[in-house]
């Protein structure tokens, strides 16, 4: 069992596991912003369009697309990720074929992806508080993002790509030889459904 274990660990942190998990991530991030692409379209045509994923007052991509904040630079959101995802699928795709992207590409990576990660929460927070509805491609955007993030940042933290002090980096690399990183995520991602659970309850099944 020891050694299956330790087998196992360490797949987990070898490159392709983790830009494997980045290039899944990415390629369903970037279906889901196609299809919002799409359905955005479809809205600046027919603000009134029924959408294949409108599904009640609570499970609507409409009702979430004619929004402000679905178009807060002046376009759709999702064309960021018809331009952001095809460039993580090139980063995991390369990587997968031993490519080493020097120090700096890679703190360029994770800082542009935070900022992604950091603006998908947003949009939920948005979408849970303001909006009163959720869109089922947002929410894979949102969970798919979040993989790709933690993805990289195991292997910034690996490979010692982050600019941290020394204490903070022999931490952060224990944690994710610990496999701590994996555990944060699968309870950050239940405590996601939770929160939705919570708020909307039986409406998400009306």
């Amino acid at each position: 069992m020891t050694t299956l274990l330790l087998r196992v660990r360490r797949i987990r942190h070898g490159d392709k596991w983790i830009y494997g998990t980045m290039l899944v991530s990415a390629l369903i991030s970037l279906t889901a912003s196609l299809v919002l692409s799409i359905d955005a379209v479809e809205l600046a045509r027919n603000p009134a369009a029924d959408l294949s994923c409108n599904i009640n007052s609570v499970v609507s991509c409409g009702v979430v697309g004619v929004s402000w904040q679905a178009q807060l630079f002046g376009f759709p959101n999702a064309f960021l990720g018809l331009i952001a995802e095809p460039v993580v699928i090139t980063l995991a795709v390369a990587a997968l074929g031993g490519v080493r992207f020097p120090r700096w590409f890679m703190i360029a990576a994770q800082s542009v992806y935070t900022l992604g990660l950091i603006f998908a929460y947003w949009l939920f927070h948005q979408a849970l508080i303001d909006i009163g509805a959720l869109c089922p491609w947002c929410l894979l955007v949102t969970v798919s993002t979040t993989l790709v993030w933690v993805s990289l940042t195991h292997v910034n933290i690996r490979d010692g790509h982050l600019p941290l002090p020394s204490p903070w980096r022999t931490f952060a690399r224990r944690a994710i030889e610990a496999d701590w990183d994996a555990m944060a995520v699968t309870v950050w991602l239940l405590l996601l459904a939770l929160i939705v659970v919570s708020r909307y309850g039986p409406a998400l099944f009306a």
